[in-house]
């Protein structure tokens, strides 16, 4: 449920972003990030009743928490003034959300903890090169002449998270700083990617060492005899 709602979110905002629509302005969506918010925060508190170290639990989840409170909606409700930059700011607090959301639940799959971390990780790398590429457009679009579509923002989010590089540059300070945050989580993949695959050729190794040296070992001489037939041209007592 949660990563459906978390999908959905993601897919929701993209249409609001693409289509030019402000959120404060969509009855739709904001209903439904509310009730996106009410699912999360049920989701908390239920995985904390039902969790044996609960201290633990809410050290882990508590950003998870913070992210979840519907924050448009109470400044919508109780109409705050509140400057360009931090509105621009919680609109993509759900973005966030959305993608801790993800990388939670993808943790789940796998009991291997560096198996684990290496797919949370990148599920949240995937997340924010998609949530990038939608600020990058939404704030280069009409000011560089070369971010003509989203699709070109998409691609030049991949180019540089994976350092490629690209022939287009950011010129509003927003650009900037997504072009500096991409790379620096991108880089953080190869050294786990390194750490995934050195540790599933460890395991793999131990295996097949452990397969060897179980053949090898000698069979126990009485149960030998028990389980080899007689040869001796005895009568059957039968």
């Amino acid at each position: 449920m949660i990563l459906v709602l978390s999908v959905s979110l993601l897919a929701y905002l993209t249409v609001l972003g693409l289509h030019g629509r402000e959120f404060f302005s969509d009855r739709g969506y904001m209903t439904f990030q509310l009730w996106v918010c009410y699912a999360f925060i049920a989701d908390f508190f239920l995985e904390l009743y039902l969790a044996t170290d609960k201290k633990h639990y809410v050290r882990r989840r508590l950003l998870f928490l913070i992210l979840s409170i519907p924050y448009l909606n109470i400044v919508a409700a109780l109409n705050i003034p509140l400057t360009y930059g931090t509105l621009y700011f919680l609109r993509f607090i759900p973005l966030a959300r959305g993608a801790l959301a993800m990388t939670i639940v993808v943790g789940y799959i796998s009991r291997n903890r560096i198996t684990n971390i290496f797919a949370s990780y990148t599920v949240a790398l995937l997340a924010f090169i998609y949530m990038g590429s939608l600020i990058f457009y939404e704030v280069e679009h009409g000011h560089n002449p070369d971010v003509n579509s989203f699709w070109t923002a998409l691609w030049w989010a991949f180019a540089v998270a994976t350092t490629a590089g690209c022939d287009i540059y950011p010129v509003t300070w927003a650009g900037k700083i997504v072009c500096a945050v991409l790379p620096t989580m991108g880089t953080m993949m190869f050294p786990l990617f390194t750490v995934v695959v050195t540790n599933a050729v460890r395991n793999r190794l131990d295996r097949a060492k452990a397969a060897a040296t179980s053949s090898k070992t000698p069979q126990n001489p009485a149960t030998a005899a028990k389980s080899t037939p007689q040869t001796d041209g005895a009568a059957d007592p039968s």
